[in-house]
């Protein structure tokens, strides 16, 4: 089957298999590599990525339901401010990174931030579920999003 999409903002087509998994058809396809074939059942979050707004589990979803829809992956996403206010909210607040779960902790944090741009600290453990990571602590977590929120309203606004 051929599928049209939009990836990292691009139009996009490519032909697979129905039931090819969207992490395939990014890494194998596209060259893609920042999403990581974890868990393949949905639960560490490494492999992240932007579908249609909403950070989404890549390894979940099969090649039918990316038609027409928009995904943003790690690659894409690094182009952006938004991207360099997370990194550098994650560095101020000396948050622990093994490498392997950042895809997921960078994209959860942008997929929490557009939905709440000033979030509490349940909010930020709320919307830090799907990601499993061995190597923050929450209390860490919950700093540097706090620490990204105020370099995100200061490039914004330029108040924190």
């Amino acid at each position: 089957m051929t599928i049209g999409f939009i990836l990292n903002g691009e139009d996009v087509v490519v032909r697979t298999e129905a039931d090819i998994r969207l992490i395939d058809i990014l890494r194998d396809t596209f060259g893609l590599t920042g999403a990581k074939n974890g868990c393949l059942t949905g639960k560490c979050g490494s492999c992240a990525v932007i579908f249609n707004g909403n950070i989404t589990q890549s390894c979940l979803i099969p090649a039918f339901r990316i038609r027409d829809s928009e995904i943003i992956t790690i690659e894409g996403f690094s182009q952006t401010d938004e991207y360099q206010d997370i990194i550098e909210g994650f560095a101020r607040s000396s948050l622990e990174n093994c490498g392997f779960c950042n895809t997921g902790k960078i994209l959860a944090a942008e997929s929490l931030l557009q939905r709440t741009p000033r979030p509490n600290r349940e909010e930020i453990l709320a919307g830090f579920d799907d990601v499993k990571c061995r190597c923050t602590d929450p209390e860490s977590l919950v700093e540097a999003i706090q620490a990204v929120v105020e370099i995100r309203q200061r490039r914004l606004y330029g108040r924190s």
